[in-house]
């Protein structure tokens, strides 16, 4: 009653502060129109940041849990309602949405003594569930059922490890799209759980010990990642603390994020130790399971480059960018490992390497060319025996298998080709489709090309561009334009139901390949990292100018849509050039650069931005940072932001402080909207049909205010 009175009395004192505000009508595209958004109230607090006073107008909305921020998120979310109603076209993109997304899916298939486990999900359903077969060409059968885990279908599943010999699955449970899961075992040939759970927690690295008597697991906690050790059938308080706190008197805290991994042959459990996201350092240790009592042993530590090691026999291949920004494949003797010893298997080329995995006894090495996909395979002593083709300009994972066997799996596909997954026989070198689904969509008719255009300073900087074939360049045409540039990660070709159906309208689709991510290995990341970020956003404007100086579109037809790290970089687009975009989409962003640092997992961030606590960083992020850079007046273009309650890696006060400010500095009539979800998180795993929902929602915005119509 007590918080029901208060809500009351939160709306009231919104609904006054309305009544003293100079009122605005707000006019959307093809004829929307909307009242003044719900006022927020400015309860300005300054601190003083690296020596400078910083004010923060909307701090009170950092408290998610507050009767008074509750009552402004459902103003909010009301509002947005009253937009979203009047888009004429929503509804059929929802029924088409569904029909690209209601599709029988199936995941990469994972072998187990010829037994396969994987995810598949039929079309009515609004999870993936996981299955068995036995044999590669066997019957379904459906081990865990995702779909009756939760009345609002929003529960994921996922496979976290299995026994070698099929009898014991590790599985975890999601909910919402949430980070945190709960882990589960299965006892697969009676098909019933166990009683042994993990309670709800961010854990990296869930590995079953080769005897099947324990499982080892990396758990986030305040004071950083712990591995632990639990023995099976015994109490989870009781489980054994086996690596996280300090290794020879180096403490570990909440900047080193740590991981086990039981190695195939179940020899080994190696423990990687990566300090900072991503990780400017890693070091991996091993401890010997063949030998009771043996202690963790170095196999390589105190380098500050990355390292993933992939064991075979007493071997380990590591990818690395040691003395390799494009990176290597080194093979370290597990009973050797000084740095001397090393053996280069594979060596650094002019393109970027970015995974290996030994399936068959064979390496196999996947890279970007172009940031197109190329997959080369060699012998383990680093003679080359052949390439992967792949059947158009797209995308493909590593080839994934068992070390001792001949079945090797991966996915391909491209903005205008649905995943399949393709099934490569080691022994014969041939690959053919396993599982493909079929999707009403008629990919020849739609074509993608790659052009490379010149950045601010120079910098060639390459971009995806994908329509139907003949669409012509006539400087009016929809375009629909996303980006990253950040952390490593390489923006490569995939499908997504969401482009697809712009295409479908007769709309173009971009995607620039900014500096900041792994397109051309670390020298690309180091271009647009601390410092050097505006080069991400220099890049994305230069692509920008250059749809529309080449007539692919205008300004006004331009939308642009970016999420987490691609959020921040939507915040900077439109504090920095909003005369050069159409509409924003802004998801689940980080926007306020000068206090990330303080919530949620944000700490991680700061070896790739920086940390406003130091001056020499405090001065790029404050010229940068969207929420300190909003400048009263300004006429913004149209504004969604996105976020949710269960967004438990970037914290949703982002979204919320710059609703706010945008909606009480804003200087033109365009709409600026916050889309809010109570049950929605960063990572996957809502319903379909939420998905649906959702991405319906951001289509509408983005349609209704470029497409003209």
């Amino acid at each position: 009653m007590k918080i029901r009175l208060l809500l009351i009395c939160a709306l009231f004192s919104l609904a006054s502060l309305a009544a003293d505000l100079p009122q605005k009508e707000v006019h959307g595209g093809h004829g929307i129109t909307l009242p003044p958004p719900p006022p927020t109230e400015a309860k300005p607090v300054t601190d003083t940041v690296s020596g400078h006073s910083v004010t923060d107008p909307y701090r009170w909305l950092e408290d998610q849990t507050s009767p008074e921020t509750r009552a402004w998120i459902d103003s909010q979310m009301h509002y947005t309602q009253q937009y979203l109603s009047q888009v004429k076209v929503r509804p059929e993109i929802v029924k088409r949405l569904t029909e690209l997304e209601h599709i029988e899916t199936i995941g990469i298939p994972i072998e187990r003594n010829d037994v396969y486990f994987y995810s598949k999900r039929l079309p009515d359903e609004n999870q993936a569930s996981i299955y068995i077969r036995k044999g590669l060409h066997g019957g379904d059968e459906r081990l865990i059922d995702a779909t009756k885990l939760s009345a609002d279908q929003n529960t994921s599943v996922h496979i976290n490890d299995l026994s070698m010999d099929a009898s014991l699955l590790v599985y975890g449970v999601r909910e919402g799209g949430a980070d945190e899961q709960t882990v589960h075992l299965m006892d697969v040939p009676n098909r019933k759980d166990l009683a042994d759970v993990l309670p709800r927690a961010r854990y990296s690295g869930v590995s079953l010990a080769p005897d099947k008597q324990g499982l080892y697991y990396a758990k986030y906690e305040p004071t950083g990642t712990i591995v632990y050790y639990h023995p099976i059938g015994t109490p989870v308080e009781s489980d054994q603390l086996v690596f996280g706190k300090e290794y020879k008197g180096e403490k570990f805290g909440q900047m080193e994020l740590i991981s086990p991994d039981i190695t195939e042959n179940g020899r080994y459990l190696l423990i990687a130790v990566g300090h900072g996201v991503p990780a400017k350092r890693v070091d991996i240790y091993a401890k010997d399971l063949r030998k009771p009592g043996s202690e963790l042993r170095e196999m390589i530590h105190g380098i500050d480059s990355r390292f993933t090691p992939v064991n075979y026999d007493d071997d380990l291949y590591v990818l690395t960018d040691y003395q390799a920004e494009n990176y290597r494949v080194v093979k370290i003797s597990m009973n050797d490992p000084a740095p001397d010893k090393w053996q280069v298997v594979v060596p650094e080329g002019k393109d970027a390497i970015s995974g290996i995995s030994i399936v068959g006894g064979k390496l196999f090495v996947t890279g970007l060319h172009d940031v197109v996909t190329q997959t080369r395979i060699f012998t383990l002593d680093g003679k080359q025996t052949g390439t992967i083709t792949y059947p158009a300009l797209g995308s493909a994972t590593e080839v994934f298998g068992r070390e001792d066997s001949t079945h090797g799996f991966y996915t391909f596909d491209s903005f205008n080709i649905p995943p399949g997954i393709y099934h490569y026989d080691v022994s014969t070198g041939k690959a053919e489709v396993f599982a493909k689904p079929k999707v009403p969509f008629n990919s020849d008719a739609y074509e993608v090309k790659q052009v490379f255009y010149n950045s601010k300073d120079g910098t060639r900087v390459p971009m995806f561009i994908s329509s139907k074939k003949g669409l012509k360049q006539n400087g009016s045409v929809p375009t629909l334009m996303y980006a990253y540039g950040g952390f490593l990660l390489s923006q490569t070709a995939h499908w997504n139901p969401e482009y697809a159906w712009w295409m479908e309208q007769g709309g173009f689709y971009a995607q620039p390949n900014l500096r900041g991510g792994g397109e051309y290995g670390e020298a690309w990341h180091k271009a647009g990292m601390f410092e050097k970020k505006q080069n991400v956003f220099d890049d994305f404007f230069s692509a920008a100018e250059y749809l529309v100086t080449n007539k692919y579109t205008s300004a006004a037809r331009l939308a642009i849509r970016g999420r987490s790290n691609g959020g921040l970089l939507m915040g900077a687009a439109l504090t920095q050039r909003p005369d050069l975009f159409g509409a924003i989409w802004v998801g689940y962003p980080l926007l306020d650069m000068i206090r990330f640092h303080k919530f949620l997992v944000g700490r991680w961030w700061t070896s790739e931005y920086g940390s406003a606590d130091e001056p020499d960083q405090y001065a790029y992020l404050i010229k940068y940072s969207p929420y300190q850079n909003v400048k009263p007046g300004t006429r913004y273009p149209a504004i969604m932001l996105n976020s949710g309650d269960s967004d438990t890696r970037v914290a949703p006060l982002h979204a919320r402080k710059m609703t706010a400010l945008l909606q009480a500095e804003d200087g033109s009539d365009r709409p600026v909207l916050l889309h809010y979800e109570l049950k929605a998180g960063h990572s996957s795993g809502v319903s379909i049909q939420q998905l649906v929902n959702d991405t319906a929602d951001e289509l509408a915005f983005l349609w209704n205010e470029t497409s003209g119509k």
